[in-house]
């Protein structure tokens, strides 16, 4: 429906300013599309399958050979740009299809999965890619369940579970909300006996051991300051003071648990 394919019973959309029912033509000059079901043509060359998709965007030749030989060279794939695609791998047809999605420059990305299938190497290629084509000027969505890769290259965060958004927001508030107030760690070059600390407000010490502190702080810009000074002034051999990692994961395992415990009781209810 964001492509301007199907038609919705209800509801709108706008797609680079274009209604989607409405302006479905314009829409889909807008937009580059990589599907979980790429859509290739096997009979075709990498060429080939490029050039063709050039000309439905209409593009003129000199811009054709020059994005299409870009394009390949850039994916790695140039050596088998006269293969049938038939013969490609699937990391290969991944990222054709990739390349196919971005022949045209589109100003709107919808990408499913964009790394799937690919080595290493190549995932990293495209997540760089990706990150590249970010700007002011260009919308990209990606549907994913690599949460390092969200955690990566997203902006926003939407969190989805049985077609409903749970919670959408940036990294930083999705941990806030999800995981609470931040905790930060004193670590020691050598064994302190941590003597009575002064703790500004905001800030409570949750565990203690001989070589680290580590403590909840509500105000971080405001509290850490404060804290690193009253470490200094009580001579601690303080060699790192950080903050505690917390990941997407951690966020989205939670969520997930109470979205699946809440539809269970709505079952049993």
């Amino acid at each position: 429906m964001l492509n301007s394919l199907l038609m919705p019973t209800r509801g709108w959309a706008r797609v680079a300013g274009y209604d989607v029912v409405t302006h479905g033509a314009e829409v889909r000059a807008s937009v580059g599309v990589l599907t979980e079901q790429h859509g290739l043509y096997m009979r075709m060359t990498g060429d080939e399958y490029l050039e063709f998709f050039g000309q439905v965007y209409r593009l003129n030749s000199k811009t054709r050979k020059s994005r299409r030989d870009y394009l390949l060279d850039y994916f790695g794939l140039a050596g088998a740009s006269s293969q049938r695609i038939g013969q490609y791998s699937k990391g290969m047809r991944q990222k054709l299809a990739l390349a196919r999605a971005l022949m045209h420059e589109p100003p709107v990305l919808l990408l499913d999965e964009p790394t799937s299938a690919m080595d290493p190497e190549s995932a990293r290629l495209v997540r760089d890619e990706i990150a590249r084509l970010k700007s002011s000027q260009r919308t990209i969505v990606i549907c994913t369940h690599n949460l390092f890769e969200a955690e990566t290259l997203a902006d926003m965060i939407a969190i989805i579970y049985k077609g409903r958004i749970l919670m959408i927001g940036t990294l930083e508030e999705l941990k806030q909300k999800v995981l609470g107030i931040s905790e930060y760690e004193a670590r020691f070059s050598s064994n302190w006996n941590g003597e009575k600390l002064n703790l500004p407000a905001g800030v409570m010490l949750v565990e203690q051991s001989a070589s680290s502190l580590r403590f909840r702080v509500e105000r971080p810009p405001e509290a850490n300051p404060l804290l690193m000074n009253e470490l200094m002034s009580k001579h601690a051999p303080l060699m790192a003071f950080q903050e505690v990692p917390r990941s997407l994961e951690e966020v989205y395992l939670k969520v997930m648990a109470d979205a699946q415990a809440s539809h269970a009781e709505m079952i049993h209810a």
